[in-house]
């Protein structure tokens, strides 16, 4: 057994980046809501690096590079209508282009051989949740997932962490939290877990290796 398990009863894992390839349709989404509001389109490797922090915020960076917004900033209203715009194309093809990384579905399963329980906190919208995890074959792995919209916080605050540790009345420092960026790292160490980075997925063109996880993996293979 990998020694990033030693000792872990709960494995809590991103969503985006780090079990699925999510990015082409995110990417579709975005320049499907930018063509609707006459705006020009910003394509896949750009949206790949705005990732990771949740719709809003991903919208905000699409808008911003394009100009939509004045000298006074963003716009509150336009970004609301925007959002909804995003929400609802990203709602009708999450799943065209969505691939789970290689490793994932063998790693989720010998998991859950071991006994280890598993749950998913992302900062994706709920909504989306469901779907996307039968569609990628994801379902019935997790004993709890957690939205963005599921609490007040989301990461990199730790709360999302420490409710889904509570609800299985399990320590903070035998949870390992497993993500690709920056949110996921701070999170896990706010909430005293452990923190594993996978070397692929989204984290804002910077190494995540640069972050000092404890833990750095290639591939979810590595805990089989």
């Amino acid at each position: 057994m990998h020694d990033a398990l030693q000792n872990i009863d709960l494995i809590i894992y991103d969503l985006d980046g780090t079990l699925v390839d999510s990015a082409p349709d995110l990417a579709l989404a975005v320049d499907e809501m930018l063509t609707a509001m006459n705006l020009s389109p910003v394509g896949l490797d750009r949206v790949r690096d705005w990732v990771g922090n949740g719709s809003r915020r991903l919208v905000e960076r699409a808008l911003q590079h394009v100009g939509a917004f004045g000298p006074q900033g963003p716009d509150s209203m336009q970004l609301d209508d925007a959002l909804a715009l995003f929400m609802q194309f990203y709602e009708q093809h999450m799943a065209l282009h969505t691939r789970c990384y290689p490793g994932v579905i063998e790693c989720l399963k010998a998991q859950r051989e071991r006994g280890i329980y598993q749950a998913l906190v992302t900062n994706k919208p709920s909504r989306f949740i469901d779907a996307l995890l039968k569609a990628m074959g994801l379902e019935g792995f997790f004993s709890h997932t957690l939205g963005a919209d599921a609490l007040a916080q989301k990461k990199p605050d730790p709360a999302p962490l420490l409710h889904v540790a509570g609800l299985l009345d399990i320590a903070p420092e035998r949870v390992l939290m497993i993500g690709d960026s920056r949110s996921d790292i701070e999170a896990a160490r706010a909430a005293g877990c452990r923190c594993l980075a996978v070397t692929y997925g989204y984290n804002h063109g910077t190494p995540i290796a640069a972050l000092g996880p404890d833990h750095l993996l290639d591939s979810l293979e590595e805990l089989v």
